[in-house]
């Protein structure tokens, strides 16, 4: 029999491993074997769906193991996908919902849907204050962001990669709802999840530059801000000749912190904005990572939605 310092270390090595940690803005909730994280404070909107895939629970065959890919990709089968798809909305009872899945590549474009569209769309965001859809973004690596109006009863499902968070794509985002829907920033909730850390996400010098053209704030997202241009105080040590600089090393951007002082900016509360800060790269058994694994790895997937006949529902 186990001592009981022995069991409060396998307790305690469980507690670290866990995908919400002591956060208690955040929860899991499994179904055989899948497990989806969700943000307590959109749970209680009885109207609403949402909810962040992992890795484990799916049908799909990757480095010797079962995982739930929820992105269509040459190594895996669209059978596969589509059964994945299935167990993770059956997790949060969402089978009835039409999925909304777009077309990514990188870009501001946001989509608004009052139907089902008939073909994917191309696009990194999509919005919508109708019921039986379920929008969804495909990450890897970058940051997911479901954002929902409280008051309209609108939702919104973002993708922001570098690319995406240079060009403003979450408040875009917000203007289209505003627009559209009539929402107040101060109305939102938005939730930020698993997403490649601080702590890997590598960029080059060239990048930063282009945030700290776009962003004043941009110094506070990189762990140690460089252009590349900066004196070397020990150049003549190297081999190369004078006058030639080594490359600049590249630097640790947040996309996570990137985005969530954009959404405080747009107009939301701090308190309102849920972030979760595991590392897609850092957690491999629980994550898919593009920089980590390359382009043999899944997608997961993340999902708002407004339930059937839920717009006159009570809250």
């Amino acid at each position: 029999m186990a001592s009981k310092k022995t069991l409060t270390k396998k307790r305690s090595a469980r507690q670290q491993r866990s995908p919400v940690g002591s956060n208690p803005a955040w929860t899991e909730r499994t179904e055989r074997g899948v497990r989806v994280l969700q943000v307590p404070a959109l749970t209680k909107l009885s109207w609403l769906v949402h909810g962040f895939s992992t890795r484990p629970g799916g049908v799909s065959e990757l480095d010797g193991g079962k995982v739930l890919n929820l992105g269509f990709a040459e190594w895996d089968s669209r059978e596969n996908v589509l059964e994945n798809r299935r167990r993770f909305q059956s997790v949060f009872e969402a089978n009835d919902l039409h999925l909304v899945a777009l077309k990514q590549f990188h870009s501001d474009v946001v989509q608004m849907f009052d139907a089902p569209p008939s073909q994917p769309c191309r696009g990194d965001a999509s919005a919508a204050n109708r019921s039986g859809l379920l929008l969804g973004v495909q990450t890897a690596d970058c940051v997911p962001i479901l954002l929902v109006d409280t008051k309209k009863r609108a939702v919104a499902a973002v993708h922001a990669g570098w690319r995406g968070t240079l060009q403003r794509i979450v408040v875009k985002a917000i203007g289209q709802m505003q627009m559209q829907f009539g929402t107040n920033p101060g109305d939102l909730l938005a939730a930020i999840g698993p997403a490649i850390g601080g702590c890997c996400y590598e960029v080059g010098t060239e990048v930063a530059i282009q945030f700290q053209s776009q962003f004043a704030g941009a110094h506070e997202w990189f762990d140690e801000f460089r252009t590349g241009d900066e004196p070397n105080p020990v150049q003549w040590l190297n081999m190369m000749p004078p006058g030639h600089q080594p490359p600049p090393k590249n630097v640790l951007l947040d996309l996570r912190k990137a985005n969530r002082a954009q959404l405080v900016e747009a107009g939301l509360r701090a308190q309102n904005i849920f972030v979760n800060e595991l590392c897609t790269a850092c957690r491999r058994d629980l994550f898919f990572s593009y920089r980590k694994e390359g382009a043999i790895t899944g997608r997961l997937m993340s999902v708002v939605g407004i339930r059937n006949s839920a717009k006159n529902s009570p809250r």
